[in-house]
């Protein structure tokens, strides 16, 4: 198997810390089959701070003394700790796209990405919504789904990091059609023989046959309506303040959320530190931390490593399952 990457995203953020503090929890056979990617004295002082004596040694590897492989990103300019920098978000960028590169070159298996900061990315000049648009372009893929992974709920995005305003017009049929048929994919490769896929409406009562919009009946419908056709095992649309409760109580294994916090918020609320993300519709495979930089507590030795463990264990089991 190919290494797992781990891009430790904007140097004055926690990714650093947090992937130091996984690493010290791997086995030396599994930091064997890791790769970081980013600054090399940024995760020295990461490592140094998480209070782990492991080394890092550049290149791919494996290396010998169990020291874990870097590929070291050059900073630019300074990275002040929890702060917004130009440098940090091109420290950021640089390192997504040569996880991409490896990526696409068959180097790596799957991407696992520690938090970038939109602002910093903004300010170096990169203006993408945050790493599933970034990782669209860099692929040169029309687009990209993110799902929320967890035990108790996942839910699968028409839309994400758009306005409000922005998000009422994206749920167009082959949208939501392609929402579905990568929900779907992904849970057949994981092991489930017929995904149970529940559509969430845009509107409040999904509409109520038209009384507060008519998406659910000029969009969602006809894409449920083909996607049955299709043979895929799918519901609705259903209204989003009961879909979630219906998921968890488990009738169904995944909901199509029309928008970000439509699907953020529950699954949030119901695994918080647990939670996956995951980036499906590109010709490379990633999995994140569902959480930010956290700027106030960065650099300060408190950053928890909880959720970087659950993105890599999440990796590993796609790595296991290659995409057909």
């Amino acid at each position: 198997m190919q290494p797992l990457a781990i891009t430790v995203g904007d140097p004055a953020g926690v990714g650093p810390e947090i992937t130091a503090r996984a690493l010290i929890d791997m086995s030396a056979a599994e930091r064997s089959e890791i790769v970081v990617i980013g600054n090399l004295r940024t995760m020295e002082r990461a490592m140094a701070l998480a209070g782990g004596g492991i080394a890092f040694a550049p290149g791919l590897g494996p290396h010998r003394d169990d020291a874990v492989a870097i590929i070291d990103i050059a900073l630019s300019g300074a990275v002040p700790d929890g702060q917004i920098s130009p440098a940090g978000g091109e420290a950021a960028f640089r390192a997504v796209e040569q996880a991409v590169t490896l990526a696409v070159a068959k180097r790596i298996s799957v991407i696992v990405t520690a938090p970038l900061n939109k602002a910093a990315l903004h300010a170096a000049g990169h203006e993408y919504d945050g790493h599933t648009g970034l990782l669209a372009a860099l692929t040169r893929s029309p687009a990209g789904y993110m799902l929320l992974a967890s035990e108790k709920l996942s839910a699968i995005h028409v839309s994400t990091h758009v306005s409000l305003a922005e998000a009422t017009r994206r749920p167009t049929k082959g949208r939501v059609l392609g929402a579905i048929a990568a929900g779907d994919r992904h849970l057949r490769r994981l092991g489930l023989a017929r995904p149970r896929i529940a559509v969430a409406g845009l509107n409040p009562h999904s509409g109520e046959g038209g009384i507060f919009g008519r998406e659910e009946i000029d969009t969602i419908t006809p894409a449920i309506d083909e996607a049955r056709a299709q043979g895929f095992a799918v519901t609705g649309p259903l209204p989003g303040d009961t879909v979630f409760h219906r998921a968890l109580k488990g009738e169904f294994d995944l909901v199509v959320a029309q928008y970000h916090d439509q699907g953020h918020i529950p699954v949030k609320l119901i695994a918080f530190d647990t939670t996956v993300n995951v980036t499906l519709g590109l010709p490379i495979e990633r999995t994140s931390v569902d959480h930010g930089t956290a700027f106030d507590i960065a650099w300060k030795g408190v950053a928890d490593h909880t959720n970087m463990k659950a993105a890599i264990a999440y990796a590993r089991k796609m790595a296991a399952e290659p995409a057909q």
